[in-house]
């Protein structure tokens, strides 16, 4: 029959520790595991400040270390604490490879917890598993910490650079990914959305990897705009169809809510009540009710109904290849737009003439980048924020999207628990 002292060797196995008894306890927390950890005859201890070896100096008595569960039983480690007289760093307590500083878990836990943390809730993880919601989250950052340290930051030549409003009240950040191909992962996080928060990102990246940048993905917040140009202006800036098309999607709803506010107001028959997918979805996702609705909508000489037409006829604009035909298409749109006299779709040809160059960079691209990417990372986002509930601190936020779309190294271990 196989001991527990055997089982912990062969998948948590420590140099100069041994394993020396393990025992069943039953006190008022309940049943569990108790392993008793002993130095190996004549190792000495390290420091934990520079982890070299050094003399003894006393002893601070038993600590308990969480391990992984084992048959349903919490694991708990027992050690006598030692201390060391470092030449180098003084009176030290000593470095055990199974723990980090004063952390009651053990890293094989923090790993385990981390690795759950990805499918479950941390609050629904510590409940599960019966330690503390801060517990957990200790769990995520000694993972993340590393995997951030280890990560490898070569070779990054196409960026994105998107915000997320991560709770109520305008507060926002500021995410830039990797979008190369065959690596699509989060790079930076922080908070805010301002010139500074840029700023600090391209620091954070220095001036070798900046220079090495071939494409950059954004929207048109002015604030990134003008960064991205001083930071890195060899660099194809693309303002992409995900964008423009969300801001003409915008303007005709804006057009749409005002025009059936009239139509009522002036006792007109509602014809463009429940038509807002109609107006704003493609046609080849429409429905058959919507279909035949829209069929209907277009026979009317509505303001919303123009807006339509106009974005439906933008659409021959991403069928160019040559950037010189399309900028002459984006310029003969601006003008019939400014004809139209339907203010908000006015504001969006106002915006295209501004960002023309931008705009035009999509097609020197060779239609290879867009903010598509960074749109579906960012759906990801929002699926981290719903599991967690929301987070009280910006800290937690980035901590959490590190560890759920960061792509970061893991620390090494001598078993991956399943």
């Amino acid at each position: 029959m196989m001991r527990i002292e055997t089982l912990l060797n062969a998948c948590q196995k420590f140099k100069s520790f041994v394993y020396q008894k393990a025992r069943l306890v039953s006190d008022e927390q309940g049943d569990y595991l108790e392993v008793i950890v002993i130095p190996r005859k004549n190792s000495r201890a390290l420091c934990s400040g520079c982890h070299k070896p050094a003399s003894g100096y006393d002893s601070l008595g038993d600590r308990r270390f969480e391990f992984v569960p084992l048959w349903g039983y919490k694991v708990y480690f027992l050690y006598h604490m030692r201390r060391v007289n470092c030449k180098r760093c003084g009176v030290k307590v000593e470095q055990v490879p199974w723990s980090d500083g004063k952390q009651p878990l053990t890293k094989a836990m923090m790993q385990y917890l981390a690795d759950w943390a990805k499918s479950l809730s941390w609050q629904e993880t510590a409940r599960r598993f019966q330690v503390g919601w801060r517990q957990v989250f200790d769990s995520v950052k000694y993972v993340v910490d590393w995997g951030l340290a280890h990560r490898d930051l070569s070779g990054i030549t196409s960026i994105g650079v998107d915000e997320i409003a991560w709770r109520t009240y305008h507060k926002y950040a500021t995410l830039v990914y990797q979008i190369d191909q065959g690596c699509v992962r989060l790079l930076w996080a922080g908070e805010h959305r301002t010139i500074k928060t840029l700023l600090r990102f391209f620091r954070f990246l220095g001036k070798e990897r900046t220079a090495a940048l071939e494409h950059v993905c954004s929207d048109m917040w002015a604030a990134y705009l003008k960064v991205i140009k001083k930071k890195a202006p060899q660099a194809i800036h693309i303002l992409d169809r995900f964008h423009i098309v969300q801001k003409m999607n915008k303007a005709i709803d804006e057009v749409r809510a005002d025009e059936h506010k009239q139509l009522i107001r002036d006792g007109y028959e509602p014809v463009l009540k429940k038509s807002r997918w109609c107006l704003l979805k493609r046609k080849a996702n429409l429905t058959d009710n919507q279909q035949a609705k829209l069929k209907e909508l277009l026979r009317y000489n509505l303001r919303s109904v123009r807006a339509y037409l106009l974005k439906e006829d933008f659409q021959g604009f991403w069928n160019y290849v040559y950037p010189a035909w399309a900028g002459q298409f984006l310029d003969q749109w601006c003008t019939r737009t400014m004809r139209s006299k339907i203010e908000p779709m006015k504001k969006v040809a106002k915006t295209l003439r501004k960002h023309k160059p931008l705009i035009l960079n999509w097609f020197h691209a060779k239609k290879a980048f867009s903010s598509g990417i960074v749109e579906g990372l960012n759906n990801k986002v929002k699926v981290v924020t719903k599991k967690s509930y929301g987070f009280r601190t910006f800290e937690c936020l980035k901590i959490a999207l590190y560890h759920e779309i960061g792509k970061l190294p893991e620390p090494p271990t001598t078993h991956r628990f399943c």
